[in-house]
């Protein structure tokens, strides 16, 4: 993302983050222009600490208990930097950047602009298949 401004919180939301190739990849990208990068999801904690570990993803906020519109209010809060940008994949998470005070970036444009491989229908099935509701 040639031009980002190094003073900026990036947060991914956890399908957009599951929607790329290699994430561990695109987060040490990531932290060549960006002063914090994380991932925030309405899902269980465990959820997103197995996928992260599982890709060897190291973040520097995470969601926690709370949903995303809460983790984004409170990372802005924690991280005070000129920019604050989330990467998402719908309309609801464009509604809740907007609401919040975030810039929104679609992952395809984000991806694109950074030259990041967005994985394939395999990949994601990959994925799907590895999920586990059971745990912890």
């Amino acid at each position: 993302m040639d031009g980002a401004s190094g003073d900026m919180t990036l947060a991914f939301e956890l399908a957009a983050l599951k929607s790329l190739a290699s994430p561990n990849v695109v987060f040490n990208d990531a932290r060549q222009w960006t002063e914090y990068v994380g991932v925030v999801s309405d899902k269980p904690t465990y959820v997103v600490t197995n996928f992260t570990r599982k890709h060897r993803v190291r973040q520097d906020f995470f969601s926690g208990p709370r949903g995303v519109t809460e983790s984004l209010e409170n990372v802005a809060e924690q991280f005070d930097t000129d920019r604050h940008v989330f990467i998402g994949t719908n309309e609801e998470d464009a509604e809740i950047a907007d609401s919040t005070g975030w810039e929104y970036l679609p992952l395809e444009q984000a991806a694109e602009a950074a030259d990041w491989e967005l994985a394939d229908d395999s990949d994601e099935q990959f994925f799907a298949e590895e999920t586990r509701d059971d745990w912890p």
